[in-house]
């Protein structure tokens, strides 16, 4: 948090339930600091359902776009205002990371995100989507709200994945900016919330889910790859 403020502002905090302690303390920053907003949801919703009620929030007061991050220190707090930057080149994208590992990386979750990502390439026809899952982005505020309002998911871990294909569905292109990410140890106080066996279940159910509104969006799809092959054609 204390990075992000040193990069941008404002920044806004969501607890989503956390029993740690951790909420009283933000709030006390918060009080001292009007960069720095912080709501404390009394139960734990899940990542996707706490960034919409944050993004319902900006919305109504003129915000248009919003870059995410985890708050574990995973996600590279100085690169904030190169994604903001690019956000402002490209208004209409969305600006999503592309992950880039050290030797701290778990290899079973790097290998396992590349079905991921292949699976959200054949659900956009490859429509450039380099990262599915990297939660360190840029989105346009008002089409991710409309997205997330029309139908019940996207509120927990499949929140990126899911957020990345529909935006995409909706015809917003993507950036993508290369981006370091840090696992830390636990002896460095790294927690890990992702639940293997919960967690890709729930990327499975998202992915049948998108394949069968693929299967339905082929010929608009199917369009827009034409499109762009006859625009970037010499």
């Amino acid at each position: 948090m204390h990075a992000a403020l040193e990069q941008w502002a404002p920044v806004w905090v969501v607890v989503d339930g956390s029993t740690d302690g951790s909420a009283q303390q933000l709030l006390q920053l918060a009080g001292d600091n009007a960069d720095l907003r912080v709501w404390v949801l009394p139960q734990n919703q899940g990542k996707g359902a706490a960034l919409l009620f944050a993004l319902q929030k900006a919305l109504p007061l003129g915000f248009t776009h919003a870059l995410t991050m985890d708050s574990d220190g995973q996600h590279p707090a100085e690169h904030i205002a190169a994604f903001m930057r690019a956000s402002l080149d490209a208004p209409a994208a969305m600006v999503l990371g592309a992950p880039v590992f050290d030797a701290s990386a778990p290899s079973l979750r790097v290998k396992g995100r590349k079905i991921s990502n292949w699976w959200a390439n054949l659900e956009t026809l490859w429509a450039g989507i380099s990262d599915s899952l990297f939660g360190f982005r840029v989105y346009p505020i008002a089409p991710l709200v409309a997205v997330m309002r029309r139908q019940p998911w996207m509120r927990r871990f499949d929140f990126d994945v899911e957020a990345a294909v529909r935006l995409s569905w909706r015809g917003v292109p993507a950036v993508n900016l290369a981006a370091p990410v840090r696992y830390f140890s636990s002896a460095e106080g790294g927690v890990s919330h992702f639940k293997y066996w919960r967690d890709n279940s729930l990327l499975t159910w998202m992915h049948f889910r998108l394949s069968l509104g693929f299967v339905l969006r082929f010929p608009l799809l199917l369009a827009r790859r034409v499109a762009r092959g006859r625009v970037s054609a010499p």
